[in-house]
């Protein structure tokens, strides 16, 4: 039918399967089983087995507080800190994160309010809104506190727009 082995039941301590014999034919269920050949190198020893008895065993760590102290650390934390050291004491830390979240929101707002100048008192709220936090976020990126005063310029711009739009289509709606 096919020229691989198929395997039948799986070895048993009292029958061990032979090793695959790669490039050379199958002999059939009949043949005689090849011997195996023995192992080049020993077995390693397991490297996580308990040491046996008599083994030497290394000493416990020995800080300045004394055998089986953990140096520096803190009690019942086993972490070992700086000498003298507590949680963050001294950490001066990075600089301070910037403040972008006005600009951004100035254009989300302001970008709203040109796309839906349909919706002409909603736009123009937003409108007014956006021109209102892209100010705040302009002078927080001229302070340095932001680094997006980009946005807030957009956010300006496609505010005051919006608005202009939408009050141009609610007049022209009032009107006709």
């Amino acid at each position: 039918m096919h020229d691989q082995q198929t395997v039948t039941s799986f070895p048993t301590a009292g029958n061990p399967a032979p090793p695959p014999q790669y490039g050379t034919p199958w002999a059939g269920p009949s043949a005689a089983p090849t011997a195996v050949p023995p192992a080049a190198h020993p077995p390693a020893a397991n490297p996580f087995a308990p040491p046996a008895a008599g083994s030497p065993v290394p000493p416990p760590p020995i800080g300045p507080e004394g055998p089986g102290q953990v140096p520096y650390g803190y009690p019942g934390t086993g972490w070992a800190g700086a000498p003298g050291a507590h949680a963050y004491a001294g950490w001066a830390g990075g600089a301070p994160l910037p403040n972008n979240g006005l600009g951004v929101t100035a254009m989300v707002l302001g970008i709203i309010s040109a796309a839906g100048f349909c919706l002409w008192p909603v736009a123009i709220v937003l409108g007014v809104l956006a021109v209102i936090f892209g100010a705040i976020g302009r002078g927080r990126a001229h302070r340095g506190e932001a680094t997006n005063g980009g946005q807030a310029l957009a956010g300006v711009i496609c505010g005051a727009v919006g608005s202009a739009l939408a009050l141009a289509f609610g007049v022209i709606l009032l009107v006709t």
